[in-house]
């Protein structure tokens, strides 16, 4: 008796057996990838931390009672699985790791979906859930890359017009702010990418939880980018205030620790407070969770009819779909990965022989620089010129190529602070990086293009390259020992310049005193 019930379940337990082997052969990869960037101290992810989020929220729903009059929807379940498939093929074949790590958002949707969360006694949107599981992907480093510069220049353009309404003695050049003769920088960690991030996390926590309905979802998303907008730009104000009238806040340092910190926080919070109002005058007061209620959720989950060619044969055939799905997915991860966004093939990297007197000893890149800076194409080379060092990138993917120097020293195990900009020069990114043993270096960064443009971020390097494609980028980083003399550290940059060919000649206008936010 018993073995006949092992036959007769055994050819619809194998089909389910089939399809998750197939979903975790799709899944392993990008699983893979996002744990190593809540690992690896480049990405400074704090990914893990909103996904122990959403396991809460799961967790929190699928301990309560289930309606069970509800369907479980376990067809929708093919969709998902091929749609997580087309994902997965996408980052696959082009290389984009961040692509192929969406596929992740579609699995968490498909086992809330599965778990049916919506029909509970304590209903979360699967939907949404899996919105809020998006955030722990490295979606900063990727806004940085790409429209931080934007965010940027909205940021410091709005906080230079609303400050000079309210001060006579305000200047304003690009993303920098002279008030009362302090120079202000709104550098690229001020553009609000951050910010932007934690409401739109906090926003999608409360539609998973409230689900609302589409139109009111719609008012609680711009509620939240205007929320996000603002308190960056108050953040701005009132620091930018705080350096030129000190008296103001009573004579504190507002770019010390805690309180640069704190007014960040507190930034923050009021953010949150539009939308927490907002879902709170979402929310239905007189909503019951009890299951006797069978009330109908808010956000659906589609049902699929039994018709159609495909779902025909997974009724008839689900051992055949179930073995044709697994051997797509084996044929998707195994094919070959050629990326549209790499360098061309001909940029090669001659670092000059002698820079202010000294002889240049070449130095072989490390296997992590290999890996940041010459995968896919583009050329890089550093060498020593006695006790400075240069390291030279250059690029026609910037994308590809072009990193903040924090992100790949912090992957060498270097503690790194970012200092603030320099213009003494051309815009040059300034930090300090300090190894295990204590040794620190002065790392001045620039980015330029063949077409003349200087630039001291990636992301107005991207930006600008996006206008000119066919342009060539180049990160000339100087490396020298923190306590040199400052005068022989200009004297290394300018000659580092001049060896190079780079023009100084035409740099932004001189502020008074630079201070970056």
């Amino acid at each position: 008796m018993i073995n006949a019930r092992i036959h007769l379940n055994t050819p619809r337990f194998l089909p389910s057996l089939v399809f998750g082997t197939a979903a975790l052969v799709l899944a392993y990869e990008p699983v893979r990838w996002l744990v190593q960037t809540w690992q690896d101290p480049a990405y400074d992810s704090k990914g893990f931390l909103i996904f122990g989020v959403c396991a809460g929220l799961f967790l929190w729903s699928f301990t309560s009672s289930r309606d069970p009059t509800r369907p479980d929807n376990t067809r929708w379940a093919l969709i998902l699985l091929t749609t997580t498939a087309l994902i997965r093929l996408t980052g696959q074949v082009f290389a984009v790791n961040i692509i192929g790590a969406m596929a992740l958002v579609v699995d968490v949707y498909a086992l809330a979906v599965l778990a049916g969360v919506q029909h509970r006694e304590r209903p979360i949107s699967p939907g949404w859930l899996a919105v809020c599981f998006l955030f722990a992907l490295p979606l900063e480093r990727a806004m940085h890359h790409t429209v931080g510069y934007g965010l940027q220049s909205l940021s410091a353009g709005s906080a230079c017009l609303i400050l000079g309404g309210l001060f006579d003695n305000v200047s304003c050049q690009g993303v920098r702010i002279l008030i009362n003769q302090q120079d202000v920088l709104v550098d690229l960690p001020c553009s609000g990418a951050r910010a932007l991030l934690l409401l739109q996390l906090f926003y999608a926590a409360c539609m998973t939880v409230c689900r609302p309905n589409l139109t009111s979802g719609l008012f609680g998303f711009f509620v939240t980018l205007f929320s996000s907008l603002w308190i960056n730009i108050f953040r701005i104000m009132a620091l930018a205030v705080g350096i030129a009238y000190p008296e103001m806040v009573l004579g504190m340092d507002v770019m010390a620790e805690p309180g640069h910190s704190l007014l960040g926080l507190v930034a923050l919070a009021l953010g949150c407070l539009p939308i927490l109002l907002w879902a709170r005058l979402t929310e239905d007061p007189s909503k019951s969770h009890n299951l006797t209620n069978h009330s109908t959720p808010k956000v659906s989950i589609p049902r699929v009819k039994d018709k159609g060619f495909v779902f025909h044969l997974f009724q008839t055939h689900p051992g055949t779909m179930a073995l044709g799905f697994l051997i797509v997915a084996a044929v998707i991860v195994c094919l070959p990965r050629t990326p549209i966004d790499v360098a061309r093939p001909d940029i090669r990297i001659s670092l000059p022989m002698v820079i202010d007197n000294h002889e240049g000893v070449p130095s072989p890149l490390l296997p992590k620089e290999k890996i940041y800076f010459t995968q896919y194409g583009g050329a890089a080379a550093k060498a020593s010129y006695g006790n400075n060092g240069l390291l030279l990138i250059q690029t026609s993917s910037p994308l590809r190529h072009l990193h903040s120097p924090d992100e790949c020293l912090r992957g060498l195990g270097f503690e790194v602070q970012h200092v603030g900009i320099s213009y003494d020069t051309i815009p040059t990114a300034v930090y300090k990086a300090t190894t295990e043993e204590g040794q620190s270096y002065r790392i001045a960064v620039s980015f330029v293009s063949d077409q003349g443009h200087h630039t001291s971020n990636v992301s107005e390097a991207v930006w600008r390259w996006a206008q000119e494609p066919g342009s060539v980028w180049s990160a000339v980083q100087r490396i020298s020992p923190w306590e040199q003399d400052a005068s022989i550290t200009r004297r290394w940059d300018r000659a580092v310049l001049a060896a190079l060919d780079i023009d100084i000649t035409q740099r932004p206008a001189e502020f008074m005193k630079e201070r970056k936010l």
